[in-house]
């Protein structure tokens, strides 16, 4: 992965982790998912970012690359990845990655059955959204400052 920036690495990060989520960049916007309107769901009618929970022994990359692909049906690959780092919430691990693909990958997006809908959203908008996952919003701001700083 080239110029991938890696925070808090460790095996127990990467072996003991609970989900993902990913910052993706099409063009200069976030993609984002409106959460379903359900009280069995933390956050319901929110943005939030694509991931979810960790299935089987699968790793933290292949475990957002997979949530991608289910709900929006994007297939990218780890080094596609450009960011990662191991957020400890909760006695849990999860993982956050970052990646900038071309505007044009925003034509193949083929919406799953998971949320209301998805949309581009520039990043400063769904830093002060109020609808936004909070969580998300650190993490988020977390990976523009560290890729501020190297570029």
């Amino acid at each position: 992965m080239s110029d991938y920036i890696l925070v808090t690495p460790g095996e127990a990060e990467r072996s003991r982790f609970h989900g993902a989520k990913l910052a993706l960049f099409l063009g200069h916007e976030l993609a984002v998912i409106l959460r379903d309107e359900r009280d069995d769901i933390p956050w319901p009618g929110h943005w939030d970012l694509p991931g979810g929970g960790r299935e089987g022994v699968e790793s933290p990359e292949a475990c957002a690359l997979r949530e991608l692909n289910e709900e929006l049906g994007l297939r990218l690959s780890e080094s596609d990845l450009s960011y990662a780092r191991a957020y400890h919430r909760g006695g849990m691990v999860y993982w956050f990655f970052a990646a900038r693909m071309p505007g044009r990958l925003a034509e193949e997006i083929e919406f799953g059955a998971e949320g209301q809908s998805w949309k581009l959203m520039p990043a400063a908008e769904y830093l002060s959204h109020v609808k936004a996952v909070p969580q998300f919003q650190a993490r988020l701001r977390d990976y523009l400052s560290a890729s501020n700083a190297v570029t």
